[in-house]
């Protein structure tokens, strides 16, 4: 009776400290009276603010869960770790209630039409990651306090109209991947910008940087006279062309120097006066893309730096044109090298396409899981990786990237890719993620193991969409040796084969969250290319460091290529609207 006692003594005592537990943090969030001071805070916001779209119709001050309003995301805890207010045409101030969302990572309010002082009282939020108020009106100094955010890593005030100093606190900050105080009314001297890119051009009154260090100011310094059709506009590490510089050297962008065309621009070939080999690409129609939406586009590619990543070299931007600038591949894409016929032996035999498909690989994962903030593609497949003098894969075509937000995750308004290559969630919910790239990475492997002539649609053969039944059927019969490219002449390992194609379909599955993490994908390609004694590209190793930015060959010179190229570089879609 004793031992049932002392049990029931025990279990109650549980029972309470438990209750108690759940109790101290759910009180985490409530005033003494009751209330909770994440709501209290996002209705001070509201108050604020004139919402003409109505977009916080449904924000409830008698509500205790705002993790189910519009425009806010929650942690798993229940805190107030988002929130998206972006190109809503709200109006009013931002209120310094602001403050009190303490849990908070990611405040975007771009492209609205707010007004007054940037509430010093954002500084408080700690855990604060990114911040974009850009393309409002928004005056007075910026606050100081922004100094305090240090583990924010994107902060953009550009497009308002600031002014003051720029403050020593907000420069020094070392862990920021990009800081944008562009087009405000900012006064005094530069300070020594600690960003790894930023941009501070367009603010009249602003002095001299008060460090001629290169390395760190490379932007926010007046354009020569004789290039003022272009904006004044530049970011970091990237040069800025004049579009004079352009025409002359893509012969005023003539037909015999195109190298591909996309729905929404031409890729051109062009030979800088050094004599340096490059890719212009020129929107179709700049209209699509505005000032603030090229200059983000520019901002994204720009910081993706790795060696199997297409590197952007530079940019061009006038009131009428939107042009980027890449260096020139010589080995086209990958589409390219399989699609020559009459070889006695093809470019890419079986040990260089595993090669190809680990360099693929490599800088999807930089791009997913170490790229800051994330991205991720949305059109992986053959014609867009692109083959360097030494056949190394290199990612190309970030036009259709997005950035992910905070919780992985983002839901486009239209669908943008190649069929065949698109995941089916993506197709049928325009809802993208990390895994929309890993099945455009499974149909990729199937292009290198058939040598995309069994993808091709109307050959008779199989309708695209409808080659991964093939595959199946084939593997389950264990005649996988059917779809390998003829162009190899039966020169392959059959046990590479299957592996290869196991690891394809495992990421085509239909449900994104059985497709493997692309850092699962490629663990099983270096163990692939490793146990078989395969010989990577010379230097491949390490190809995760962030700043391993190679210049692929823009060494290269014009009178090393042939003018007339002997083969036609697959079109290499550019984004659309945003």
């Amino acid at each position: 009776m004793e031992n049932n006692s002392v049990k029931k003594l025990l279990f109650g005592f549980c029972f309470v400290c438990f209750c108690m537990s759940l109790a101290t943090a759910s009180d985490s969030l409530l005033s003494p009276k009751g209330v909770n001071f994440e709501v209290a805070a996002l209705m001070s916001v509201k108050r604020e603010m004139k919402d003409e779209m109505s977009v916080m119709d449904g924000w409830d001050i008698n509500s205790v869960d705002p993790c189910t309003w519009n425009m806010v995301g929650c942690s798993t805890e229940g805190f107030v770790i988002s929130l998206a207010m972006v190109s809503t045409d709200l109006s009013g101030m931002l209120s310094p209630s602001i403050g009190n969302l303490s849990h908070i990572r990611t405040l975007l309010l771009q492209n609205n039409l707010l007004s007054g002082p940037i509430p010093a009282a954002i500084g408080t939020l700690s855990e604060l990651q990114t911040l974009d108020l850009s393309g409002n009106q928004f005056s007075g100094d910026i606050p100081s306090s922004l100094g305090f955010l240090t583990h924010l890593s994107y902060l953009r005030l550009n497009r308002n109209k600031l002014s003051g100093q720029i403050p020593k606190l907000v420069a020094d900050l070392i862990g920021l991947s990009f800081l944008d105080l562009s087009f405000n009314n900012l006064s005094g001297p530069t300070p020594k910008i600690q960003a790894k890119g930023y941009s501070v051009t367009g603010n009249s009154f602003l002095g001299n940087p008060s460090s001629p260090d290169s390395a760190q100011i490379g932007v926010g310094v007046s354009k020569p006279t004789n290039v003022q059709q272009d904006y004044e506009f530049d970011i970091s590490h990237l040069k800025r062309f004049s579009f004079r510089e352009l025409q002359i050297a893509t012969s005023n962008f003539s037909s015999k120097n195109i190298l591909g065309q996309g729905g929404y621009g031409v890729v051109y070939k062009g030979c800088l006066p050094n004599r340096t080999m490059m890719a212009v690409k020129r929107l179709r129609d700049p209209n699509f893309t505005g000032e603030v939406q090229f200059q983000t586009e520019v901002e994204m590619i720009g910081l993706a730096l790795h060696r199997n990543l297409l590197r952007l070299y530079g940019f061009c931007m006038t009131p009428n044109e939107r042009l980027l600038i890449y260096p020139f591949m010589p080995n086209g894409s990958v589409a390219d090298r399989l699609r020559e016929t009459g070889r006695e032996k093809p470019s890419l035999d079986w040990d260089r396409r595993l090669c190809i498909a680990l360099g693929a690989a490599r800088g999807l994962l930089y791009l997913h899981e170490q790229c800051n903030p994330k991205i991720i593609h949305r059109d992986v497949k053959a014609a867009n990786i692109l083959l360097d003098a030494s056949y190394e894969a290199v990612v190309g075509d970030f036009g259709l990237a997005k950035l992910l937000d905070r919780r992985e995750s983002h839901v486009t308004t239209a669908v943008r890719g190649t069929v065949g290559h698109i995941a089916p969630e993506y197709l049928s919910t325009g809802q993208s993620s990390e895994k929309t790239d890993v099945f455009g990475f499974g149909i990729l492997l199937l292009e290198l193991i058939t040598g995309q002539k069994a993808l091709d649609a109307g050959n008779g053969q199989v309708q695209k969409g409808m080659i991964l039944d093939l595959v199946r059927t084939l593997h389950e019969e264990k005649r996988l040796e059917v779809l390998v490219d003829r162009d190899l002449k039966g020169c392959f390992d059959a046990i590479e084969l299957e592996q290869c194609v196991e690891l394809a379909l495992q990421c085509t599955q239909s449900s994104p969250i059985l497709r493997p993490k692309m850092s699962d994908v490629l663990k099983i390609l270096e163990g692939l290319v490793g146990q078989s004694g395969h010989t990577e590209t010379e230097g491949s190793q390490g190809g995760t460091n962030l700043f391993e930015a190679r210049t692929h060959d823009f060494s290269r010179t014009c009178s090393n290529v042939h003018q007339e190229s002997s083969f036609i570089i697959e079109a290499m879609q550019l984004s659309g609207p945003r």
